[in-house]
Protein backbone atom coordinates (compact mmCIF):
# COMPACT_ATOMS: atom_id res chain seq x y z
CA UNK A 1 0.00 0.00 0.00
CA UNK A 2 0.81 3.42 -0.61
CA UNK A 3 0.26 6.96 1.14
CA UNK A 4 -1.43 9.44 -0.51
CA UNK A 5 1.08 11.93 0.04
CA UNK A 6 4.04 10.02 -1.69
CA UNK A 7 1.23 9.18 -4.54
CA UNK A 8 0.98 12.76 -5.55
CA UNK A 9 4.16 13.99 -5.10
CA UNK A 10 5.03 16.96 -6.91
CA UNK A 11 7.91 17.63 -9.17
CA UNK A 12 9.01 19.96 -6.47
CA UNK A 13 9.04 17.77 -3.36
CA UNK A 14 11.72 15.26 -5.46
CA UNK A 15 13.55 17.44 -6.03
CA UNK A 16 13.99 19.01 -2.77
CA UNK A 17 14.29 15.22 -1.69
CA UNK A 18 17.25 15.09 -3.89
CA UNK A 19 18.67 18.15 -2.36
CA UNK A 20 18.57 17.04 0.90
CA UNK A 21 20.41 13.73 -0.04
CA UNK A 22 23.30 16.30 -1.64
CA UNK A 23 23.30 18.47 0.97
CA UNK A 24 23.97 15.32 3.65
CA UNK A 25 26.61 14.38 1.50
CA UNK A 26 28.05 17.85 1.09
CA UNK A 27 28.32 18.24 4.88
CA UNK A 28 30.26 15.06 5.07
CA UNK A 29 32.40 15.60 2.36
CA UNK A 30 33.43 19.62 3.80
CA UNK A 31 34.62 17.24 6.94
CA UNK A 32 36.23 14.47 5.08
CA UNK A 33 37.86 16.89 2.41
CA UNK A 34 38.58 20.24 4.47
CA UNK A 35 39.57 18.41 7.97
CA UNK A 36 41.27 15.39 6.53
CA UNK A 37 42.30 13.05 8.96
CA UNK A 38 40.96 15.64 11.48
CA UNK A 39 37.87 15.20 11.03
CA UNK A 40 37.83 11.58 12.30
CA UNK A 41 38.87 13.19 15.64
CA UNK A 42 35.93 15.47 15.26
CA UNK A 43 33.39 12.79 15.00
CA UNK A 44 34.81 11.38 17.93
CA UNK A 45 34.89 14.31 20.12
CA UNK A 46 31.26 15.04 19.25
CA UNK A 47 30.32 11.65 19.66
CA UNK A 48 31.84 11.52 23.33
CA UNK A 49 30.38 15.12 24.24
CA UNK A 50 27.02 13.81 22.81
CA UNK A 51 27.44 10.78 25.28
CA UNK A 52 28.71 12.35 28.22
CA UNK A 53 26.30 15.57 27.45
CA UNK A 54 23.16 12.77 28.03
CA UNK A 55 24.39 11.49 30.62
CA UNK A 56 24.95 14.19 32.63
CA UNK A 57 21.52 15.34 32.03
CA UNK A 58 20.17 11.86 33.09
CA UNK A 59 22.44 12.29 36.48
CA UNK A 60 21.23 15.60 37.07
CA UNK A 61 17.19 14.65 36.90
CA UNK A 62 18.04 11.55 38.65
CA UNK A 63 20.01 12.68 41.54
CA UNK A 64 20.16 15.43 44.61
CA UNK A 65 22.55 17.11 46.30
CA UNK A 66 26.29 17.28 44.96
CA UNK A 67 26.06 14.56 42.35
CA UNK A 68 23.34 17.14 40.69
CA UNK A 69 25.36 19.77 40.89
CA UNK A 70 28.34 18.49 39.89
CA UNK A 71 26.49 17.41 36.28
CA UNK A 72 24.89 20.50 36.39
CA UNK A 73 28.10 22.02 35.94
CA UNK A 74 29.33 19.16 33.40
CA UNK A 75 26.78 19.54 31.25
CA UNK A 76 27.53 23.76 30.97
CA UNK A 77 31.38 22.47 29.82
CA UNK A 78 31.19 19.73 27.34
CA UNK A 79 29.85 22.44 24.93
CA UNK A 80 32.90 24.41 26.15
CA UNK A 81 35.29 22.42 26.13
CA UNK A 82 33.97 20.90 22.30
CA UNK A 83 34.40 24.30 20.78
CA UNK A 84 37.84 25.04 22.65
CA UNK A 85 39.00 21.57 20.89
CA UNK A 86 38.08 22.05 17.62
CA UNK A 87 39.21 26.01 17.96
CA UNK A 88 42.72 24.42 19.27
CA UNK A 89 42.59 22.26 16.40
CA UNK A 90 41.81 24.72 13.81
CA UNK A 91 38.82 23.03 12.64
CA UNK A 92 36.07 25.23 14.45
CA UNK A 93 35.21 26.95 11.46
CA UNK A 94 34.52 23.30 9.56
CA UNK A 95 32.50 22.29 12.28
CA UNK A 96 30.49 25.26 11.84
CA UNK A 97 29.78 25.35 8.00
CA UNK A 98 29.33 21.50 8.12
CA UNK A 99 26.81 21.56 10.63
CA UNK A 100 24.90 24.66 8.79
CA UNK A 101 24.66 22.74 5.44
CA UNK A 102 23.48 19.68 7.70
CA UNK A 103 20.99 21.61 9.39
CA UNK A 104 19.85 22.81 5.59
CA UNK A 105 19.65 19.45 4.42
CA UNK A 106 16.68 18.27 7.61
CA UNK A 107 14.98 21.68 6.44
CA UNK A 108 14.81 20.77 2.51
CA UNK A 109 13.90 17.02 3.33
CA UNK A 110 11.22 17.84 5.99
CA UNK A 111 10.00 20.11 3.19
CA UNK A 112 9.88 17.42 0.68
CA UNK A 113 8.36 15.29 3.18
CA UNK A 114 5.33 17.59 3.82
CA UNK A 115 3.57 17.72 0.23
CA UNK A 116 0.33 18.66 -0.05
CA UNK A 117 -2.26 18.18 3.12
CA UNK A 118 -5.50 18.75 2.36
CA UNK A 119 -7.14 16.75 5.38
CA UNK A 120 -4.53 18.19 8.15
CA UNK A 121 -7.37 21.26 9.10
CA UNK A 122 -10.52 20.37 10.85
CA UNK A 123 -13.81 20.74 8.72
CA UNK A 124 -15.72 23.87 9.85
CA UNK A 125 -19.57 24.31 10.02
CA UNK A 126 -21.96 27.05 10.49
CA UNK A 127 -22.17 28.30 14.11
CA UNK A 128 -26.33 28.21 14.20
CA UNK A 129 -28.45 29.11 15.05
CA UNK A 130 -27.27 32.24 16.74
CA UNK A 131 -26.84 31.85 20.40
CA UNK A 132 -29.43 34.06 22.51
CA UNK A 133 -28.32 33.50 25.87
CA UNK A 134 -24.56 33.00 26.02
CA UNK A 135 -23.26 31.82 29.73
CA UNK A 136 -19.87 32.35 30.52
CA UNK A 137 -17.74 31.40 33.45
CA UNK A 138 -14.83 33.19 34.12
CA UNK A 139 -12.11 32.78 36.67
CA UNK A 140 -10.18 36.04 37.59
CA UNK A 141 -7.28 34.33 39.44
CA UNK A 142 -6.37 31.75 36.15
CA UNK A 143 -3.28 33.07 34.00
CA UNK A 144 -2.64 35.86 36.72
CA UNK A 145 -5.32 37.76 36.02
CA UNK A 146 -5.88 37.82 32.51
CA UNK A 147 -9.91 38.34 32.89
CA UNK A 148 -8.89 41.29 34.54
CA UNK A 149 -6.22 42.52 32.62
CA UNK A 150 -8.29 42.06 29.52
CA UNK A 151 -11.45 43.15 30.49
CA UNK A 152 -13.40 39.98 29.22
CA UNK A 153 -16.15 40.70 31.58
CA UNK A 154 -17.42 43.90 29.86
CA UNK A 155 -16.54 42.88 26.71
CA UNK A 156 -18.24 39.36 26.92
CA UNK A 157 -21.63 41.39 28.65
CA UNK A 158 -21.22 44.00 26.07
CA UNK A 159 -22.27 40.72 23.30
CA UNK A 160 -25.01 40.16 25.34
CA UNK A 161 -23.60 37.22 27.70
CA UNK A 162 -24.22 36.21 30.86
CA UNK A 163 -21.25 36.22 33.13
CA UNK A 164 -20.59 34.04 35.87
CA UNK A 165 -17.35 35.41 38.04
CA UNK A 166 -15.57 33.21 40.26
CA UNK A 167 -15.50 35.22 43.65
CA UNK A 168 -14.33 34.41 47.38
CA UNK A 169 -11.27 32.04 48.30
CA UNK A 170 -13.44 28.66 48.23
CA UNK A 171 -13.59 26.39 45.93
CA UNK A 172 -16.14 26.76 43.00
CA UNK A 173 -18.11 23.41 41.66
CA UNK A 174 -17.79 24.72 38.17
CA UNK A 175 -20.15 21.68 36.95
CA UNK A 176 -23.01 22.69 39.10
CA UNK A 177 -22.54 26.08 37.92
CA UNK A 178 -22.63 24.99 34.38
CA UNK A 179 -25.62 22.60 34.99
CA UNK A 180 -27.74 25.61 36.70
CA UNK A 181 -27.28 27.80 33.67
CA UNK A 182 -28.03 25.34 31.32
CA UNK A 183 -31.43 24.52 33.63
CA UNK A 184 -31.99 28.50 33.61
CA UNK A 185 -32.03 28.56 29.70
CA UNK A 186 -28.78 28.64 28.63
CA UNK A 187 -28.10 27.63 24.81
CA UNK A 188 -24.30 27.78 25.23
CA UNK A 189 -21.84 27.53 27.27
CA UNK A 190 -18.05 29.30 27.89
CA UNK A 191 -15.32 29.42 29.95
CA UNK A 192 -12.28 31.41 30.58
CA UNK A 193 -9.73 30.00 32.24
CA UNK A 194 -7.27 26.73 32.30
CA UNK A 195 -7.85 23.48 30.92
CA UNK A 196 -8.89 21.44 33.73
CA UNK A 197 -12.25 24.13 34.07
CA UNK A 198 -12.38 24.11 30.20
CA UNK A 199 -13.21 20.52 30.31
CA UNK A 200 -15.35 19.91 33.22
CA UNK A 201 -17.51 22.91 31.39
CA UNK A 202 -16.99 21.31 28.38
CA UNK A 203 -18.64 17.77 29.62
CA UNK A 204 -21.62 19.49 30.65
CA UNK A 205 -21.72 21.58 27.17
CA UNK A 206 -21.81 17.82 25.19
CA UNK A 207 -24.33 16.32 27.36
CA UNK A 208 -27.03 18.64 26.59
CA UNK A 209 -26.03 19.55 22.90
CA UNK A 210 -24.96 23.15 23.04
CA UNK A 211 -22.12 25.19 21.47
CA UNK A 212 -18.55 25.93 24.06
CA UNK A 213 -16.68 28.82 23.84
CA UNK A 214 -13.10 28.78 24.70
CA UNK A 215 -11.85 31.66 25.86
CA UNK A 216 -8.05 31.48 26.41
CA UNK A 217 -7.15 33.07 29.97
CA UNK A 218 -5.46 30.13 31.80
CA UNK A 219 -1.92 30.21 32.02
CA UNK A 220 -1.04 27.72 29.09
CA UNK A 221 -4.49 26.44 27.51
CA UNK A 222 -2.99 23.62 25.51
CA UNK A 223 -6.65 23.12 24.54
CA UNK A 224 -6.76 26.62 22.76
CA UNK A 225 -3.62 26.44 21.24
CA UNK A 226 -4.81 22.93 19.08
CA UNK A 227 -8.09 24.94 18.22
CA UNK A 228 -5.83 27.49 16.36
CA UNK A 229 -7.30 30.17 19.04
CA UNK A 230 -4.90 33.66 19.82
CA UNK A 231 -3.58 32.70 23.11
CA UNK A 232 -2.10 36.48 23.45
CA UNK A 233 -5.03 38.21 23.21
CA UNK A 234 -8.05 36.31 25.04
CA UNK A 235 -10.33 39.04 24.00
CA UNK A 236 -10.17 37.80 20.64
CA UNK A 237 -12.19 34.74 21.70
CA UNK A 238 -15.39 36.52 22.11
CA UNK A 239 -15.52 37.06 18.03
CA UNK A 240 -16.94 33.27 18.70
CA UNK A 241 -20.35 34.67 19.81
CA UNK A 242 -20.65 37.33 16.46
CA UNK A 243 -18.65 35.86 13.92
CA UNK A 244 -17.60 32.43 14.56
CA UNK A 245 -17.60 28.96 13.20
CA UNK A 246 -18.42 25.47 14.71
CA UNK A 247 -15.75 22.54 15.16
CA UNK A 248 -17.25 19.69 16.29
CA UNK A 249 -13.77 18.01 18.77
CA UNK A 250 -13.82 14.64 20.54
CA UNK A 251 -13.60 14.38 24.49
CA UNK A 252 -11.60 12.17 26.15
CA UNK A 253 -13.36 10.14 29.43
CA UNK A 254 -11.64 8.81 32.30
CA UNK A 255 -13.75 7.16 34.73
CA UNK A 256 -16.48 9.21 33.71
CA UNK A 257 -15.11 12.13 33.98
CA UNK A 258 -13.97 14.64 30.54
CA UNK A 259 -10.87 15.73 29.90
CA UNK A 260 -10.18 17.73 26.59
CA UNK A 261 -5.77 17.88 26.94
CA UNK A 262 -5.01 14.48 28.27
CA UNK A 263 -4.65 12.06 31.62
CA UNK A 264 -0.80 11.39 33.23
CA UNK A 265 -0.33 8.49 35.02
CA UNK A 266 3.13 7.56 37.45
CA UNK A 267 5.85 9.74 36.94
CA UNK A 268 3.94 12.45 35.28
CA UNK A 269 0.77 12.46 38.08
CA UNK A 270 3.05 12.17 41.03
CA UNK A 271 4.53 15.74 39.81
CA UNK A 272 1.28 17.73 39.70
CA UNK A 273 0.18 15.35 42.80
CA UNK A 274 2.73 17.27 44.46
CA UNK A 275 1.02 20.19 46.78
CA UNK A 276 3.74 22.38 45.70
CA UNK A 277 3.56 21.87 42.14
CA UNK A 278 1.19 24.44 41.14
CA UNK A 279 2.74 27.40 42.81
CA UNK A 280 6.47 26.36 41.77
CA UNK A 281 6.58 23.69 39.02
CA UNK A 282 10.12 23.88 38.41
CA UNK A 283 11.71 22.93 41.29
CA UNK A 284 8.74 20.22 42.22
CA UNK A 285 9.43 18.52 39.12
CA UNK A 286 13.18 18.69 39.71
CA UNK A 287 12.27 17.38 43.84
CA UNK A 288 10.58 14.78 42.69
CA UNK A 289 12.10 12.63 39.42
CA UNK A 290 15.12 11.46 41.14
CA UNK A 291 12.58 9.08 43.17
CA UNK A 292 10.75 8.50 40.61
CA UNK A 293 13.43 7.75 37.90
CA UNK A 294 15.04 5.29 40.50
CA UNK A 295 11.33 3.75 41.04
CA UNK A 296 10.84 4.46 44.66
CA UNK A 297 7.45 6.21 44.10
CA UNK A 298 4.61 5.29 42.95
CA UNK A 299 2.40 2.07 41.95
CA UNK A 300 3.43 -0.53 40.23
CA UNK A 301 1.23 0.19 36.73
CA UNK A 302 -0.55 -2.16 34.37
CA UNK A 303 -1.99 -0.83 31.14
CA UNK A 304 -4.10 -2.83 28.58
CA UNK A 305 -4.94 -1.04 25.34
CA UNK A 306 -6.10 -2.89 21.70
CA UNK A 307 -4.68 -6.40 22.74
CA UNK A 308 -1.21 -4.63 23.87
CA UNK A 309 -0.10 -5.01 27.31
CA UNK A 310 2.14 -2.60 28.85
CA UNK A 311 3.80 -3.45 31.99
CA UNK A 312 5.36 -0.66 34.26
CA UNK A 313 5.45 2.08 32.85
CA UNK A 314 7.16 5.04 34.88
CA UNK A 315 4.83 7.51 33.06
CA UNK A 316 2.05 7.03 30.84
CA UNK A 317 0.07 9.33 28.89
CA UNK A 318 -3.17 9.21 27.60
CA UNK A 319 -4.44 12.14 25.64
CA UNK A 320 -7.39 12.85 23.22
CA UNK A 321 -6.20 12.33 20.15
CA UNK A 322 -2.46 11.72 19.94
CA UNK A 323 -0.01 14.73 19.53
CA UNK A 324 2.28 15.06 17.20
CA UNK A 325 5.21 13.00 16.14
CA UNK A 326 7.93 12.12 18.50
CA UNK A 327 6.63 13.92 21.33
CA UNK A 328 6.47 11.86 24.52
CA UNK A 329 5.57 14.66 27.45
CA UNK A 330 2.15 16.02 25.98
CA UNK A 331 3.82 19.15 25.39
CA UNK A 332 3.35 19.10 21.72
CA UNK A 333 0.39 20.10 19.37
CA UNK A 334 -2.35 18.09 17.87
CA UNK A 335 -3.16 19.35 14.51
CA UNK A 336 -6.60 17.53 15.04
CA UNK A 337 -9.13 16.88 17.62
CA UNK A 338 -11.55 14.65 15.60
CA UNK A 339 -9.60 11.49 15.37
CA UNK A 340 -11.72 9.15 17.48
CA UNK A 341 -8.97 7.98 19.41
CA UNK A 342 -6.49 8.32 22.16
CA UNK A 343 -2.87 8.59 22.03
CA UNK A 344 -1.29 6.56 24.46
CA UNK A 345 2.61 7.04 25.77
CA UNK A 346 4.45 4.57 28.30
CA UNK A 347 7.80 5.53 29.03
CA UNK A 348 10.31 3.60 31.03
CA UNK A 349 13.66 4.88 32.38
CA UNK A 350 15.15 3.15 34.83
CA UNK A 351 19.15 3.54 33.46
CA UNK A 352 21.47 6.13 31.98
CA UNK A 353 21.44 3.37 28.56
CA UNK A 354 17.78 4.19 28.63
CA UNK A 355 18.01 7.80 29.04
CA UNK A 356 20.17 7.97 26.16
CA UNK A 357 17.59 6.22 24.37
CA UNK A 358 15.23 8.62 24.62
CA UNK A 359 16.81 10.97 22.70
CA UNK A 360 15.19 9.16 19.79
CA UNK A 361 11.70 10.23 20.70
CA UNK A 362 8.79 7.65 20.34
CA UNK A 363 11.14 5.43 18.64
CA UNK A 364 12.93 4.95 21.62
CA UNK A 365 13.06 1.09 22.96
CA UNK A 366 11.33 2.75 26.22
CA UNK A 367 8.79 4.31 24.59
CA UNK A 368 5.49 2.21 23.79
CA UNK A 369 2.97 4.34 21.55
CA UNK A 370 -0.32 3.53 20.35
CA UNK A 371 -3.73 4.68 19.87
CA UNK A 372 -6.87 3.03 21.24
CA UNK A 373 -10.65 4.00 21.64
CA UNK A 374 -10.17 2.33 25.06
CA UNK A 375 -7.47 1.73 27.87
CA UNK A 376 -7.68 0.49 31.28
CA UNK A 377 -4.77 1.25 33.79
CA UNK A 378 -4.89 -1.20 36.95
CA UNK A 379 -2.44 -1.18 40.01
CA UNK A 380 -1.22 -2.74 42.95
CA UNK A 381 -2.68 -0.02 44.73
CA UNK A 382 -7.00 0.83 45.25
CA UNK A 383 -6.29 4.18 44.42
CA UNK A 384 -3.41 6.50 42.30
CA UNK A 385 -3.20 9.97 41.53
CA UNK A 386 -3.92 11.23 37.97
CA UNK A 387 -3.27 14.36 36.65
CA UNK A 388 -6.51 15.58 34.48
CA UNK A 389 -5.72 18.54 32.44
CA UNK A 390 -3.02 19.44 35.30
CA UNK A 391 -4.77 18.89 38.11
CA UNK A 392 -4.60 16.16 40.05
CA UNK A 393 -7.26 13.68 41.17
CA UNK A 394 -7.33 10.65 43.43
CA UNK A 395 -8.83 8.21 41.33
CA UNK A 396 -9.95 4.54 42.35
CA UNK A 397 -8.16 1.13 40.24
CA UNK A 398 -9.12 -0.10 37.73
CA UNK A 399 -8.99 3.72 35.55
CA UNK A 400 -10.70 3.47 32.19
CA UNK A 401 -10.32 5.99 29.20
CA UNK A 402 -12.00 6.37 26.93
CA UNK A 403 -12.97 8.80 23.53
CA UNK A 404 -16.36 10.26 22.69
CA UNK A 405 -16.11 11.29 19.13
CA UNK A 406 -17.22 14.32 17.59
CA UNK A 407 -19.11 14.67 21.01
CA UNK A 408 -18.33 18.56 21.56
CA UNK A 409 -19.60 21.67 18.99
CA UNK A 410 -17.32 24.25 19.65
CA UNK A 411 -17.44 27.47 18.37
CA UNK A 412 -14.32 29.48 17.00
CA UNK A 413 -13.29 33.11 15.72
CA UNK A 414 -14.08 32.73 11.82
CA UNK A 415 -10.48 34.53 11.73
CA UNK A 416 -8.15 33.14 14.10
CA UNK A 417 -4.55 31.94 13.50
CA UNK A 418 -4.85 28.49 13.09
CA UNK A 419 -3.17 25.55 13.35
CA UNK A 420 -0.36 25.14 11.43
CA UNK A 421 0.34 22.41 9.41
CA UNK A 422 1.95 19.77 10.91
CA UNK A 423 5.63 18.60 10.79
CA UNK A 424 6.62 15.65 9.39
CA UNK A 425 9.49 13.48 10.86
CA UNK A 426 12.49 13.54 8.70
CA UNK A 427 12.21 9.67 7.60
CA UNK A 428 15.17 8.84 5.37
CA UNK A 429 13.71 5.75 3.90
CA UNK A 430 10.96 7.75 2.52
CA UNK A 431 13.01 10.53 1.27
CA UNK A 432 15.07 8.10 -0.43
CA UNK A 433 11.91 6.66 -2.55
CA UNK A 434 10.40 9.93 -3.34
CA UNK A 435 14.21 10.96 -4.75
CA UNK A 436 14.05 7.94 -6.94
CA UNK A 437 10.46 9.03 -7.59
CA UNK A 438 8.92 5.98 -6.50
CA UNK A 439 5.90 6.02 -4.26
CA UNK A 440 7.30 5.08 -0.78
CA UNK A 441 5.25 2.67 2.04
CA UNK A 442 2.55 4.18 3.75
CA UNK A 443 3.70 5.41 7.13
CA UNK A 444 0.99 3.49 9.89
CA UNK A 445 -1.24 5.71 11.62
CA UNK A 446 -1.16 6.01 15.03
Amino acid sequence: MTSAASAQSTPAQRWLARLSFVLAGLAVAILVVVAELKSLAMFAVGLVAAVVSVGAAYFFLSRRGIVRWLSLGLLTLVPIAVVAVFAVGGVLWVAIVSAGVWLLAGVTARQALTGERPDWRMPEHPAQPPARHPYLIMNPRSGGGKVEKFDLKRKAEALGAEVFLFGGSGPVDVAEVARHAVAGGADLLGVAGGDGTQALVAGIAAEHGLPFVVISAGTRNHFALDLGLDREDPAASLGALTDGVELRVDLGKINGQTFVNNASFGAYAEIVETPAYRDDKRNTTLNTLPDLLQGQRGAHLRVRANGTRIDAPQALLVSNNPYGTGDIAGLGRRARLDGGVLGVVGVTVRTAGQAVDLLRGSRADGVSVLATKEIEVTADAPQIPVGVDGESILMSTPVTCTVSPGALRVWVPRVRPGVPAPKPPVNWARLRHLAGGRPAPAEVAM
